[in-house]
């Protein structure tokens, strides 16, 4: 569904994105890991015909996302980091006008069958600006979809969100796979990529550094982490089992943390750093 081929974006002398290239498959939820500045949004900018790439391509539905935006812009939906809905429209209009834009048919029909599913009942005539975060993300995941697209892309979707509303959004992307839309997010949550993620690309400063299956990428590294304080630094020591990791910190004359590998240490692992929220 989606095929990216050594894609590269510069500003002046800054890569954003560095020879970038991976594929997505029909149903996937395939998500892009990484700090804030690691080149997760531009991707997706690219992909979504808002930015022209520097060099390199990328094809949705086989379509090309220069040669062919409109056809592109056609099959997909996008859901934005940030809030970028009417806020003097109320939730039914909002829907309402994104429809008439894709000259749709069914418009109410379709508004009301997602104002249900983004438990939005009783907010219709509601305006944008007087609704909670939680509720403006819905809206906005449900706009993305009023269309019927085959490709959906969420730009950190739940961004400053509280780990409740959070979870009902994963709910939400977690039903819009059942119902065979390929999803495409970007998120420097770590929870969030081994919840939600079929696959998961690690993004550090425009380069792709690692792609798998998140299961896989951690045992590549080891399957637990021993956390422990050398001259005020943490470092991370890698072991296959718990075993291992516990005789190792018997060893040691200092107190230390032995927990399961996640997606942050693959991170670790590879450039030296953390993931900063």
């Amino acid at each position: 569904m989606i095929k990216v081929e050594n894609l590269v974006k510069e500003y002046g002398k800054i890569k954003a994105v560095d020879d970038v290239s991976f594929s997505v498959e029909e149903g996937e939820i395939f998500g892009l890991l990484g700090p804030n500045g690691a080149g997760k949004t531009t991707i997706i900018r690219i992909l979504t015909t808002i930015l022209l790439p520097t060099k390199g391509r990328a094809r949705i539905c086989g379509f090309d996302v220069v040669k062919d935006a409109d056809k592109v812009r056609n099959m997909i939906g996008v859901a934005p980091q940030e809030i970028n809905l009417d806020r003097e429209l109320t939730v039914y209009e909002n829907l309402m006008i994104h429809g008439m834009l894709h000259r749709m048919k069914d418009l109410k029909k379709r508004a009301d069958e997602l104002i249900r599913w983004a438990g939005l009942e009783g907010r219709e005539d509601t305006i944008v600006e007087e609704l909670s975060g939680g509720m403006k993300r819905r809206l906005l995941i449900a706009r993305a979809i009023m269309h019927y697209p085959k490709v959906l892309f969420l730009d950190e979707p739940t961004v400053g969100l509280d780990p409740q509303i959070r979870r009902q959004i994963w709910d939400m992307i977690k039903n819009l796979k059942d119902e065979g839309i390929t999803i495409m997010l970007t998120t420097h949550y770590i929870e969030e990529a081994e919840t939600l993620c079929d696959r998961v690309g690690i993004l550090n400063r425009g380069k792709l550094i690692a792609i798998g299956k998140p299961e896989e990428l951690k045992e590549r590294i080891g399957r637990f982490v021993v956390e422990l304080l050398n001259k005020g630094k943490t470092e991370y020591r890698f072991f296959p089992d718990r075993r291992s990791a516990s005789r190792f910190v018997e060893g040691l004359n200092q107190d230390a943390v032995i927990r399961k590998v996640n997606l942050e240490d693959v991170f670790i692992k590879i450039t030296g750093e953390k993931i900063e929220e």
